[in-house]
């Protein structure tokens, strides 16, 4: 704006004023409008009393966030401490921040045994290995309507140690973003100490190996597999796998393998390959891309997928030949005959192996009868990341979808054990 002197002086200085007057102060309204609320998580691990201390810092300029409640295991998270108003009863919290927010803290002993005397959460005065959910209860928030957390993650660590999840470290505070909730909570596993960390970017996918030093851990022959099969496994999904952290440890952590979302934790004993053809990295991979989740009863499902993929990316990826796949399947079949149902139970053993062998026939059937247009890839991208329960109905009907028609594999006489349960009718 030009402005000049004499008798228009006075507009000028009016449209200054006016201008002026529509761009929102300090402290107005126009800067507290937003729905949302802020949330910072701290962790912070100490070896010497093998405990974790959370800290829950919130900040809110209308009191966004009502009341957070969780329940916890009294046996290992204590001493709660807040702003507001807490109220700690039968195994629950209850807090109510103040309008402008406050700080929740808690410790943790995270250290859990098996039954069969493993850990599959640890932390020592070396190092911690342990999931997000394991020191932060899943809590569910009464909020306005419409208000969502911006949340975000800090570790707090003693001197010469790091920390890996599966969220990028490149921002401190790390942020937290969960598009399925309105209020988001850190997941994942988590590995402290002093660490040895690898990095890599395999077809799209940005890739963290990390583990405890001086724990015989094969990171490179980690990074190597997945070179031959993750790109295979994202040719199947509908939508990219952007981070993948793999946490590995040797005893006394549990020896097999557990995921967790975009995270896995597997031993440093467990074979890349077993002799059967199978790997549980690949295994536990197929779990966290495919994201399908089991309702009660059906685990036959999620676990017999993610077997019968850790065979077919092998192949598809050349780590194992035709021959060896063939064997493998054959394998499986010869195993099957040993489980006599699959609903009802958590499936491992010669029930997985029931559960592939019936992925295969179904694969089998799709592609005859569509001609080979679909294949099991087709339904497996129906399910996944669907974010609902899988049972067998919704299998049945994704199944229907491609062919047309009830699948002939899974009829009730082909899935021994499945009858008491609910069952799509069919077509």
């Amino acid at each position: 704006m030009n402005c000049i002197s004499g008798s228009m002086l006075l507009t000028c200085l009016t449209m200054i004023a006016c201008t002026a007057c529509e761009a929102p102060a300090a402290g107005t309204d126009a800067g507290t409008t937003s729905p949302d609320y802020a949330v910072l998580y701290t962790i912070a691990p100490d070896p010497g009393s093998t405990a974790v201390a959370v800290g829950m810092d919130v900040e809110q300029t209308r009191g966004q966030l009502r009341e957070l409640s969780f329940e916890f295991d009294a046996s290992k998270i204590s001493q709660f401490e807040a702003d507001g108003m807490l109220d700690v009863r039968d195994n629950t919290v209850y807090w109510q921040p103040d309008t402008t927010g406050g700080k929740l803290r808690w410790h943790v002993r995270p250290s859990n045994k098996r039954n069969d005397g493993g850990y599959d959460a640890l932390l020592n005065k070396q190092w911690g290995i342990f999931r997000a959910e394991d020191i932060i209860p899943r809590a569910r928030a009464r909020t306005l309507k419409d208000a969502n957390s911006i949340t975000r993650m800090r570790f707090d660590l003693p001197s010469g140690w790091s920390a890996i999840s599966e969220y990028s470290s490149i921002n401190d505070p790390m942020e937290v973003v969960i598009p399925a909730r309105r209020f988001d909570q850190p997941q994942g596993w988590i590995a402290v100490g002093e660490l040895g960390v690898r990095r890599e970017t395999i077809a799209g996918t940005r890739i963290t190996v990390a583990a405890p030093q001086g724990q015989a851990v094969r990171r490179m022959d980690m990074l190597a597999l997945l070179n031959w099969t993750l790109p295979e496994l994202i040719s199947v999904l509908p939508d990219a796998l952007s981070r993948l952290t793999i946490i590995s440890a040797g005893d006394p952590m549990w020896r097999g393998g557990l995921s967790a979302p975009s995270s896995i934790f597997i031993h440093a004993d467990r074979p890349l390959i077993s002799e059967n053809a199978t790997s549980t990295l690949v295994h536990e991979v197929v779990h966290v891309a495919f994201d399908i989740k089991a309702a009660e009863g059906f685990d036959w499902i999620v676990e017999g997928l993610a077997e019968y993929y850790s065979l077919e990316l092998l192949q598809r990826g050349g780590a194992i030949t035709t021959r060896r796949y063939n064997r493998a399947l054959e394998s499986q079949e010869q195993w099957a005959l040993e489980s006599g149902t699959l609903c009802g139970v958590d499936s491992s053993g010669a029930t997985t192996a029931l559960s592939v062998t019936i992925f295969r026939d179904l694969d089998r059937e799709i592609r005859s009868k569509s001609k080979g247009s679909f294949s099991l890839d087709n339904l497996v991208a129906r399910l996944s990341g669907s974010g609902t329960e899988t049972a067998l109905a919704e299998l049945r009907a994704a199944a229907a979808e491609l062919l047309g028609e009830s699948p002939a594999t899974l009829r009730d006489d082909n899935l021994p054990g499945c009858q008491k349960f609910a069952l799509l009718p069919e077509a």
